[in-house]
């Protein structure tokens, strides 16, 4: 298990940047925290470390997003940025196709809120989990499950 400690929102961003290009396609990494404890800011951040140049934004009220991955070395081709906070069962998660989003290896699927996942939960996964030490500072534990 890893532990880092930011400072402020750009330093959260950075560290998920740096992170998002250590990527070799097929991860799924779930990050969990409560409301504001820097989720978002951290997916904006892996985006960029990816390459996606569009502004993300969190996608509670649809659900999910996805994004092109322009050309890289590495083959993955899409970036889905996941918000479960709004569903209310698995059966909610089935009916998303998020399974088979998960098993691809083309796919790079970063999913809020993954509590919600119950036993679909998958077995290869990144824990990313923030607590919120001040107003602008973080605590961040990575775990990684293979």
């Amino acid at each position: 298990m890893e532990e880092i400690t930011t400072k402020n929102l750009e330093e959260t961003q950075i560290f998920a940047e740096e992170l998002a290009k250590k990527m070799k396609g097929g991860e799924v990494l779930l990050l969990s925290g409560d409301l504001g404890a820097g989720k978002t800011s951290f997916t904006q951040g892996f985006a960029k470390g990816l390459g996606i140049s569009q502004r993300i934004i969190s996608p509670t009220f649809i659900i999910m997003r996805s994004y092109d991955i322009l050309e890289n070395e590495k083959g993955f081709k899409k970036f889905f940025h996941v918000d479960l906070y709004r569903t209310e069962s698995e059966h909610d998660i089935e009916g998303l196709g998020l399974l088979e989003l998960m098993s691809d290896k083309e796919n790079i699927v970063v999913i809020e809120w993954p509590d919600r996942l119950g036993k679909l939960k998958p077995e290869k996964r990144w824990e990313i989990s923030f607590t919120t030490l001040s107003e602008n500072s973080r605590k961040i534990m990575i775990e990684k499950y293979e």
